[in-house]
């Protein structure tokens, strides 16, 4: 998890919040009693399925990436998604993820895994296909297996590890009744056992401190899977895997796979030069091609309208040159298709409990009862034709088996509750406001001593800087906002027309979704939070704004910059307006896009701010560290694991430890889902939407695209016969 999904108290409770909180507690009661809430994937993958016998032997696919990975070593700080896909096509992995975002046995490698004894010890016994072999020839054994647990257990400081959940609870690993078996012991109970040894790396590389820290960032010399690691080219950014001779199962329809770093920004050229074959897209090359595929259905050009005409000829040739190379592109695009989905991960708000107003847990959930989550799923995934439903969970989504939607822990949208909590945490409209020192909300003060006039005319600046959403009574004009969408995302008017019905949206980061919204902004009235209608604001105070001590309401939404960032900043311009419904101010801080988790996020420097998490089929293991409460380190900092908003619980550290703890399915399941409620009441992040997937891929592609919650499968990629279509059946086999 990284800034494309990153891998990251409140204080004292009023009565009526503690009143709160026990009726959370009774969602909480209510979850185990009932039947399955998993339900299924919002959407299915879409890969073009075609059985294998209408897929032509070998062609090279061409794959986009954000870049040529740093290391080839999963288990390594700095493994980024390109590591992961090098990893599936190259290397065991026990179990793989199913079309509903489950673990399923991978046959290739195991022909079962069980636990076979609970007392005194778990014992799980794993045994392998009897055709699995390194690409050296030699049996994948238990030698393996022990030395990926000695590595990766902890125990050694020379192994420069990232994660080692799982694996520091094996006591020991010995070889069964035969070179097929492995058992492996363990000393505490794990519920997640399926999740360890995938991938598995071969000892050559497990084996030894030097050859796990550095040997295995720049090549693998021994892999098995249905590819094996050609070349690691940096200079041209590439890395080509090929076809591994020693492969027993299916072959792959594939000679090579090419992963070429392309920026997301530059893939529709890519596509229209014809250097890529399948690259994730944003919503905007997606209307590009949507535009192609129609200009071709009408055996017609595309169309493009140009600037307003001109008398000088240069700008005359320069204009017949700009629509020659468009219309060459679009042309070119009409080979490729949009396949859609959603991904496995969920975009959230995120709010930093230390320090500020957001410390106060009133006001956390002040903000999350001022969020219409429906609304923004609607906005970001209807345009796109995708099913606009708010995520209901922070530890599954619809589909997998700890999914259920626990949001009733905390509530839905109600202004008028907001209000009232923030009325009840001391925050009152018409307070008076310093003029002098008047500092904003979050980690870090800025803007000190600026009038509300400085204020407005930041607000007015636009596309820089920081500016305040709610410093005066006017909301930004929604027309100008739109125009300059439209700029930003069209190269002609007929383009803007038909982007419009893509969403108009910007680069594909993990939490950058959405378009422009316009709220209508009212404000209404709680007892006791507010003075009479018709009286006065006292001097020195903004209009419609709450203060306390002399200090303004004002959080700090801090955002990354880059043009690829402009639908996670249109999000952000909606959640700022629901807020000021209920008279929350947000300072909106524009940051660089390599700074953004780093220096912000990760460092705490921030009120408010939006990022994606993926999903996991392991959520006791996996999410424990990303909602786990934060503890003092030795030296006096603050131990916050990957929980970036330092919002946390000892009883959700508790029912984590539960869950993982338990081999019944069934009661793990659910004790994740009471870790969800108390989640949820809590309010430290707010799940908005399953974000989507966009992936451009050639026509005559098949197996792959937009795999939603599935496991690629390498070997059945390729490109169909000369005739052939997709299959009719969803299995390629």
């Amino acid at each position: 998890m990284s800034h494309d999904g990153v891998r990251l108290r409140a204080v004292m409770r009023s009565v009526s919040f503690l009143t709160a909180g026990a009726l959370a507690v009774s969602v909480l009661a209510g979850c185990s009693s009932e039947e399955d809430q998993s339900g299924k994937p919002l959407a299915g993958q879409d890969i073009a399925p075609a059985a294998r016998d209408r897929i032509a032997d070998g062609g090279t696919l061409r794959w986009a990436v954000d870049a040529v990975p740093e290391t080839l070593n999963t288990f390594q700080a700095d493994a980024d998604a390109g590591t992961h896909r090098i990893a599936q096509a190259v290397l065991p992995s026990m179990y793989r993820m199913d079309r509903n975002g489950r673990p399923e046995r991978n046959p290739d490698y195991l022909e079962s895994a069980k636990v076979v004894e609970t007392e005194p010890k778990q014992v799980v016994l794993y045994k392998l296909n009897q055709q699995a072999v390194w690409s050296d020839g030699r049996e994948i054994a238990a030698a393996d297996f022990a030395a990926q647990w000695r590595a990766l257990s902890g125990k050694d400081t020379a192994y420069w590890t990232a994660r080692n959940a799982g694996y520091e609870r094996i006591e020991k690993i010995e070889r069964g009744a035969n070179d097929l078996e492995v058992r492996v012991t363990f000393g505490r109970t794990y519920a997640d056992w399926q999740s360890l040894f995938s991938p598995l790396y071969p000892k050559d590389v497990m084996g030894a401190p030097d050859a796990f820290n550095d040997g295995a960032r720049r090549k693998l010399k021994v892999t098995a899977g249905p590819f094996a690691l050609k070349k690691v080219d940096r200079k041209d950014a590439e890395v080509t895997l090929t076809r591994n001779p020693r492969w027993w199962g299916w072959p792959a329809k594939l000679s090579e796979i090419v992963l070429r770093a392309v920026p997301r920004d530059k893939r529709a050229a890519a596509l229209a030069a014809g250097t890529i074959d399948l690259a994730e897209i944003d919503p905007d090359a997606a209307g590009r091609i949507t535009l192609a595929a129609r200009a071709a259905g009408r055996g017609t050009s595309t169309p493009l309208q140009g600037p307003g005409g001109t008398k000088e000829d240069s700008a005359r040739e320069q204009r017949r040159k700009a629509v020659a190379r468009y219309r060459s592109g679009q042309a070119a695009l009409q080979g490729f298709e949009v396949r859609k989905s959603l991904e496995p991960a969920y975009t959230q708000l995120a709010l930093n409990g230390v320090g500020g107003p957001l410390a106060d847990e009133r006001v956390r959930r002040a903000v999350a009862r001022a969020l219409d989550r429906k609304a923004l799923a609607k906005a970001v995934l209807k345009p796109l034709g995708l099913p606009a439903e708010p995520v209901g969970s922070h530890l599954a989504l619809s589909g997998q088996a700890a999914y259920a939607d626990n949001s009733g822990a905390l509530g839905g949208q109600d202004a008028a509750e907001a209000r009232a909590l923030l009325a009840d945490a001391g925050w009152v409209l018409g307070g008076p406001v310093k003029k002098k020192g008047e500092e904003a909300a979050g980690a870090e003060r800025e803007k000190a001593g600026k009038s509300g006039k400085a204020e407005e005319e930041e607000s007015a600046e636009g596309d820089d800087g920081t500016y305040i959403v709610g410093a005066d009574d006017k909301a930004p004009h929604e027309a100008d906002q739109e125009e300059k969408e439209k700029h930003a995302t069209s190269r002609t008017q007929s383009d803007a027309e038909n982007h419009s019905e893509q969403g108009e949206e910007g680069g594909k980061h993990l939490a950058q979704d959405g378009k422009q919204y316009a709220n209508q902004l009212q404000q209404g009235g709680a007892p006791g939070a507010y003075a009479p209608k018709g009286t006065a604001a006292p001097a020195g105070t903004a209009a419609g704004a709450l203060a306390k001590d002399g200090k303004p309401l004002t959080l700090r939404f801090v955002l990354p910059s880059g043009a690829g960032s402009q639908t996670l900043r249109t999000v952000a311009d909606r959640i700022s307006r629901m807020l000021r419904k209920v008279g929350i101010r947000t300072e909106i801080s524009k940051v660089a896009d390599e700074s953004y988790f780093k220096d912000h996020i990760a460092s705490g420097q921030y009120d408010l701010a939006l990022y994606s998490w993926p999903a996991s089929a392991f959520p006791a293991t996996d999410a424990r560290p990303i909602f786990a409460k934060p503890v003092p380190a030795a030296d006096g900092s603050l131990n916050v694991e990957q929980n970036y908003t330092r919002v946390g619980t000892d009883q959700v550290d508790q029912l984590f430890d539960q869950a993982v703890a338990t081999l019944d399915q069934d009661e793990s399941r659910d004790l994740i889902r009471k870790a969800d409620s108390r989640i949820w009441a809590a309010a430290g992040s707010i799940p908005l939407y399953q974000r989507p997937q966009l992936t451009a891929a050639r026509k005559s592609l098949a197996n792959a695209g937009a795999f939603g919650f599935q496991t690629p499968v390498y070997e059945d990629m390729g490109f169909l016969k000369k005739g052939m279509k997709p299959s009719a059946s969803a299995s390629p086999k």
